[in-house]
């Protein structure tokens, strides 16, 4: 299945030269999904009969660890693409795009210029419904678990009809492929693959990572910004600090004792 969605990409390209055009510009990538806006209140179409959430998680432990990995650096390490842009990340939580249809529920999405409403119990408000948004989210990333997830092909398709710009299928153990990573971007003209991992608009990367994260040494995806440096989680800013700090105090410490080798004690 993998080998089938690589050669038609590979074709795809091959026939169509206006696909090895330069990336779109953030303004470009802007009129892909208008910023309309949400729907008003009285516009807002009965959700009573649909599933948000069935209390049936089934996320294995690596897959688990890094969706919280990739929404925690976020959350703690990143302003948005932009002063005053706010964003919301979520992990293994539905995503409506349309009032009969059932939910895609990606590992991680990440979605611009959007706030949580005030009352999340809602339940128009548990899950990321589009039309309650005004759009779709700008990243989605599927964790690649098992052969039998259609991350290379249906969800390929289904996500570019829903118009999130770039979607990530990240491979750990190379169920489909040898890439470990694939990110593709919605252009006008379809999705195309993107060899940098690099967004544009939303000023972030998505690269492999070799270290520890909690208890656990492994590879990982992490967030990277344009001038290369790595999204740091809350631990990791901690920890940073600590040792700034310390360093810091052993400066000090350093400065005293040879201040006291020239006989001079300093003021407490």
């Amino acid at each position: 299945m993998a080998a089938s969605a690589s050669n038609t990409l590979e074709q795809t390209q091959d026939e169509a030269p206006f696909l090895r055009q330069p990336p779109p510009t953030a303004s470009e990538l802007a009129k892909l999904n208008p910023p309309y806006g949400p729907l008003p209140p009285e516009d807002w179409p009965s959700v009573d009969h649909l599933v948000t959430e069935d209390d049936t998680p089934v996320d294995n432990i690596y897959a688990e660890k890094q969706q919280r990995l990739l929404n925690d650096s976020l959350y703690a390490s990143w302003h948005g693409p932009g002063a005053g842009r706010p964003f919301i990340a979520l992990a293994n939580v539905g995503l409506f795009h349309g009032i009969n249809l059932p939910a895609q529920v990606p590992d991680v999405l990440l979605s611009l210029d959007v706030e949580f409403p005030a009352d999340i119990w809602q339940k128009r408000h548990r899950s990321y419904m589009i039309w309650e948004y005004g759009k779709p989210p700008e990243v989605v990333i599927e964790i690649v678990s098992n052969t039998v997830g259609g991350e290379a092909d249906v969800k390929l398709r289904l996500y570019a009809r829903m118009g999130v710009a770039y979607y990530v299928i990240y491979d750990p153990t190379k169920q489909l492929s040898d890439q470990v990573v694939r990110l593709y971007e919605l252009r006008p003209t379809g999705c195309v693959a993107r060899e940098d991992g690099w967004m544009p608009g939303v000023e972030l990367s998505l690269r492999l990572w070799q270290g520890k994260f909690e208890d656990r040494e492994d590879s990982w995806l992490r967030w990277y910004t344009r001038d290369g440096q790595i999204l740091l989680t809350g631990t990791e800013r901690a920890e940073q600090e600590r040792q700034r700090a310390e360093h810091a105090q052993q400066q000090v410490e350093r400065l005293v004792a040879r201040l006291r080798e020239l006989g001079i004690e300093p003021d407490a």
